[in-house]
């Protein structure tokens, strides 16, 4: 099955160079560009991809916008924010608007591909210490009812899961079987009412059930 992916960026040279990159896969296809935030949905609805390259800072409407008009979609696509800068609220903002994960403007190519798969496959792109350091700079904490609904090893999950780890690390921590961590992460996204892992784990620090410290 060949991926279809549209960019979203205001810089014609950005939106060249992803495109040669994708359109050089197998299985991959860039099926639409935006040049900017308020163009990415109208594409999005004529092309159907699987995976949106968003650019955080675009004119008029941001990539953040962009995002949260995406997530309100019926069938939305997985947004990847692309960023000059890890430690950009920005990205916290796309993030919390739905975005399953960023990409740094020097990802080197196999990365980017990579990237595409991943989140296509229904995972996150999670790096932990980018979103600690951005969680660190909030302080307002807020009540998340699902939280207090996780079991003790629910929990665990949780807290394995905003350390970046993935379903097999956590079940080895956790001395449980795969298919046993696949049902305790099930179950704490839809306590938490998170799309994916990357939204639970910053639920996790903004409801204050880890501490960026």
């Amino acid at each position: 099955m060949t991926l279809r992916v549209v960019i979203a960026d205001d810089e014609d040279l950005i939106r060249a160079g992803l495109r040669i990159i994708i359109d050089s896969e197998p299985d991959l296809t860039v099926v639409g560009e935006a040049a900017d935030g308020a163009a990415v949905v109208p594409v999005v609805r004529e092309h159907r991809p699987d995976v949106v390259l968003m650019d955080v800072r675009m004119p008029a409407v941001d990539g953040i916008q962009a995002t949260r008009r995406l997530a309100s979609l019926p069938e939305p696509p997985k947004v990847v924010v692309v960023t000059t800068f890890e430690n950009d609220d920005y990205v916290y903002e796309a993030l919390r608007a739905g975005a399953s994960g960023f990409l740094l403007k020097r990802t080197r190519p196999a990365e980017l591909v990579q990237a595409i798969r991943t989140v296509a496959a229904g995972d996150s792109l999670l790096f932990p210490a980018a979103i600690r350091a951005l969680a660190a700079r909030r302080e307002a904490v807020r009540a998340v009812p699902g939280i207090d609904r996780l079991t003790s090893r629910e929990a665990d999950v949780l807290r394995l899961m905003t350390r970046g780890l993935s379903n097999g690390e956590i079940a080895g921590e956790l001395v449980i079987s795969m298919e046993t961590v696949k049902t305790h992460v099930g179950n704490v996204l839809a306590k938490l009412e998170a799309r994916d892992r990357t939204r639970a784990v910053i639920t996790a620090y903004e409801s204050g059930f880890v501490s960026p410290g």
